[in-house]
C-alpha cells in the first residue's frame, strides 16, 4: 500500500490512504471505533507480551540451559552454528508453505498491503519466534506490528458485522499501536515509528492517531501490569547508567559529519548485500535458509574466536545487548569493537535475506557499537558517539529521520538531550546521503536493462 507521499507503510501498520477522513471523524461510528480500539488494546498487548516472553525464554533455553543439560560448562563458541541451521530448517518451510509467507521480506524494509490477514498471523508468529529465539539478527517490531493488526482484524470479523474498509484499516492500525506500545521505551516512540513508516499527515493522521494512541496507552498499562505481576519486566528498550555528556563543540560536529557519512555508506552496503542474497535464497528457499542460518552462526563463531568475547554479541536483535555493551565498553578495545560492527553487520545482511523479523534493533546496535568504537579516538565521548552512531545508522536503514533522532536521544535520557544537536547533524547527513545512494524506482529497470545490454 503506497502512502500519500509515495512511500510504503509497514506490514499491518497504519492505513496509507483513506477517503474523506473528516467525514469518518464526525460520524457517529467514530466513537465506536475509539471504544473498539480501547477494548482491543487489552488482548493485543497481552499477546504481544506473551510473544516477547516466549522469545526471551526460548533464547535462554536454547543458548544457556540446553548446553548445560548436555554437560557443557558454558555455551561453546560453535554452538550457534547448528542451532541457527535448525532455525533455517524451521523458517524455510514456514515461509514456503504457510499463508502469508511468514510475513514480509525484511530485506525490502517495511512494506504493506493493508491490515494483516488473520490467516497469515500464525505463519508470521511461528517464523518470527524461530528466527528470534534461535539467534537470527532481526528485531521483533515487524512481527509485533503484523500480530497486532491481524488480531484486531480477526476480532472485527468475529462480530459477523460488516465494517467499512476505512474502519477496518483504523482498527488494524490500533492493534499495531497496542502491540509495540512499550517496545521502543515509550508509547510515543512506537506511535512515531508507525506514523513515519506510513507517511501519514494532516486530517488522515488525526483519524488514525487518536484511536491508535488510545490503544497504545492501554497496551502500555497492560505491559506494565503484566511485567509486575509475572516478574518478567516489560521488555522495553532501556539504557541504564548512561555516562555524562559534555556540551557539543566543534570537534563533535566534525564527528557528526563523519559518522553520518559512514552510516549511510554502511547502510547502503548492508541493503545491497541483503537484496543480492535474497535473490539466491528465494530460488532455493529450503536449503538456502538452512545455509544462511549456518552462515550467521559461523560469523558469530569467527567473532568469538577472533576477539575472545562471547558469540552472543553478534547474535539476536541487539535490543537487550545495548545496555551491557555500554556498561562494559571499557572491556572492549577499539579493534574488538570494529570487528563486532563488521560481524554484526554481516550477520544482519544474511539474516535479512532469509529470516523473518524487523530491521530496527540490529541497525541501532550496529550504529551504537560503531559510535563507541570511534569514541576511542580524540574529540569524541562515548555517549555522543553512541547517540550519533545509533541515530545515523537507524536513519540509513529505516529512512525515518524523526524516529531515528528520537530513538537516539530519548533513549539516553538527559545526556541524550545534551547531545541532540550533534545527533541531528549525523541523522540528517545519513538520511540525505542514503536517499542519494538509493536508486529511484524508475531508475532501477533502466539500470538493469543497461547492465544486461
Amino acid at each position: 500500500m503506497t502512502s500519500p507521499s509515495g512511500g510504503a507503510a509497514p506490514d499491518g501498520g497504519p492505513p496509507a490512504a483513506a477517503a474523506n477522513p473528516v467525514a469518518l471523524v464526525r460520524g457517529r461510528g467514530y466513537a465506536v471505533l475509539l471504544l473498539v480500539a480501547a477494548v482491543l488494546g487489552v488482548p493485543v498487548s497481552v499477546a504481544a507480551f506473551g510473544f516477547l516472553a516466549l522469545v526471551d525464554k526460548l533464547q535462554s533455553l536454547t543458548y544457556t540451559d540446553l548446553p548445560k543439560a548436555l554437560g557443557f560448562h558454558g555455551t561453546p563458541d560453535w554452538w550457534p552454528v547448528p542451532l541457527l541451521a535448525v532455525a533455517g530448517l524451521l523458517v524455510g518451510p514456514i515461509v514456503r508453505y504457510l499463508p502469508g509467507g511468514g510475513g514480509h521480506e525484511p530485506a525490502h524494509g517495511f512494506v504493506s498491503s493493508g491490515p494483516t490477514p488473520p490467516a497469515a498471523v500464525p505463519g508470521v508468529v511461528l517464523a518470527a519466534v524461530a528466527s528470534l529465539a534461535l539467534g537470527a539478527v532481526v528485531g521483533p517490531e515487524a512481527p509485533l506490528i503484523a500480530l497486532g493488526s491481524g488480531m484486531a482484524v480477526a476480532a472485527l470479523r468475529l462480530t459477523r458485522k460488516s465494517f467499512p474498509k476505512q474502519a477496518t484499516a483504523v482498527v488494524g492500525a490500533s492493534g499495531s499501536f497496542a502491540a509495540i506500545s512499550t517496545l521502543l521505551g515509550s508509547p510515543l516512540l512506537g506511535a512515531f515509528l508507525l506514523m513515519e513508516m506510513s507517511g501519514l499527515g494532516g486530517q488522515l493522521l488525526d483519524v488514525v492517531l487518536v484511536p491508535g494512541l488510545l490503544a497504545s496507552g492501554i497496551g502500555a498499562l497492560m505491559f506494565t501490569g503484566l511485567g509486575s505481576w509475572t516478574g518478567l519486566g516489560t521488555y522495553s528498550l532501556t539504557l541504564p547508567d548512561v555516562p555524562h555528556a559534555g556540551a557539543p563543540d566543534a570537534a563533535g560536529f566534525g564527528w557528526a559529519l563523519v559518522i553520518g557519512v559512514a552510516a549511510a555508506l554502511l547502510g547502503a552496503g548492508i541493503r545491497w548485500l541483503a537484496l543480492g542474497l535474497l535473490k539466491v535464497v528465494a530460488r532455493r528457499r529450503l536449503p538456502a535458509t538452512v545455509l544462511a542460518g549456518a552462515a550467521v552462526g559461523a560469523i558469530a563463531l569467527g567473532y568469538a574466536e577472533w576477539t575472545g568475547h562471547p558469540a552472543s554479541g553478534v547474535l539476536y536483535s541487539g535490543q537487550s545487548g545495548l545496555g551491557p555493551l555500554l556498561a562494559t565498553r571499557a572491556q572492549y578495545s577499539g579493534g574488538a569493537l570494529a570487528v563486532l560492527v563488521l560481524c554484526k553487520a554481516a550477520a544482519y545482511c544474511v539474516s535479512l535475506s532469509a529470516f523473518r523479523g524487523g530491521p530496527v534493533f540490529p541497525s541501532m546496535f550496529v550504529g551504537a557499537a560503531g559510535g563507541i568504537a570511534l569514541s576511542h579516538l580524540p574529540g569524541l565521548g562515548p555517549t555522543a558517539g553512541l547517540a550519533m552512531g545509533l541515530g545515523a545508522m537507524a536513519a540509513a536503514m529505516l529512512k525515518f529521520p524523526l524516529v531515528s533522532l528520537l530513538l537516539a536521544t530519548l533513549l539516553l535520557g538527559k545526556p541524550g538531550i545534551t547531545v541532540m544537536p550533534l545527533v541531528i547533524v549525523a541523522v540528517v547527513v545519513s538520511y540525505v546521503l542514503t536517499l542519494r545512494l538509493t536508486p529511484r524506482p524508475a531508475d532501477a529497470p533502466a539500470a538493469e536493462q543497461q547492465a544486461s545490454g
